[in-house]
């Protein structure tokens, strides 16, 4: 299968660990280059200096994408850097949960700001440089619970459906100029907060990753990999008559499509 990456040029965001960093190391592997935004400089740096190491070519941007004023900076840095933008990963993000008579509207506003319109700020900017070269692609990354929220989910489970009635919308809009537009719902993905919890807890966490896969049909968690392969062929030419569509990356938990 040809993606034919090379000379095109991804943002992704929440790129220094996990699925973000998975995703940049991926699209770089295949030819693009790539800018990681992340709000830790350390760790921008260390990403950046991987991927050249490995032979691509990368950028880093040190942002905050809850912040109106950091957005701003990106796409242009991008532009400064490659002369062009073609893919759009819009990954940051946390999972922030809670029972809803305990969720402030301080929580509810900062999930908003970092996984709505931190995604809908860069979307904005991104669709003229688009439109310019002849098309392009966003993928968002949501999750399962967006669809199939349980008891105690928010505000992560209905900033994450607002992702996807987004994801639709700007799928029908922007079809005549090319620009694909889909998402990814994960699942559980072996994640840094994983280990951080298993850290505070004394346990090995290959021990909380054991009991997390006994509710997941395949019978574990994912890897950062595995989400990267499928946010890397939506980016690419043999991705070319996807858009609109949800792809659940869950090792099958989902009760719906």
């Amino acid at each position: 299968m040809q993606l034919n990456l090379q000379g095109k040029v991804a943002i992704i965001t929440g790129a220094t660990q996990g699925i973000g960093r998975a995703t940049a190391e991926l699209f770089a592997a295949e030819g693009a280059s790539v800018v990681i935004v992340a709000r830790g400089r350390e760790r921008l740096d260390a990403v950046v200096a991987g991927i050249g190491q490995a032979g691509g070519k990368a950028l880093g941007v040190q942002a905050d994408m809850s912040k109106a004023e950091d957005c701003a900076r990106i796409v242009p840095a991008a532009l400064a850097a490659f002369g062009r933008v073609d893919i759009l990963v819009n990954n940051a993000g946390t999972s922030n949960t809670g029972a809803f008579e305990s969720v402030t509207d301080a929580t509810w506003q900062s999930d908003f700001d970092l996984k709505l319109f931190g995604a809908v700020r860069l979307i904005r900017q991104v669709i003229p440089e688009m439109r310019k070269q002849g098309g392009g692609r966003i993928i968002n990354i949501t999750n399962i619970g967006a669809k199939q929220p349980r008891a105690k989910s928010m505000p992560t489970t209905v900033t994450r459906a607002a992702g996807l009635a987004m994801t639709k919308a700007l799928s029908k809009e922007f079809a005549p100029d090319k620009i694909l537009v889909n998402t990814v719902c994960i699942g559980l993905i072996r994640a840094g907060q994983h280990e951080t919890k298993a850290a505070k807890a004394g346990r090995d966490v290959e021990d909380i990753y054991a009991d997390m896969g006994k509710e997941i049909p395949l019978g574990r968690v994912g890897f950062a990999e595995e989400v990267a392969n499928v946010i890397v062929f939506l980016g690419s030419d043999a991705a070319s008559y996807v858009t609109g569509t949800s792809i659940n990356l869950d090792g099958g938990t989902s009760g719906v499509l």
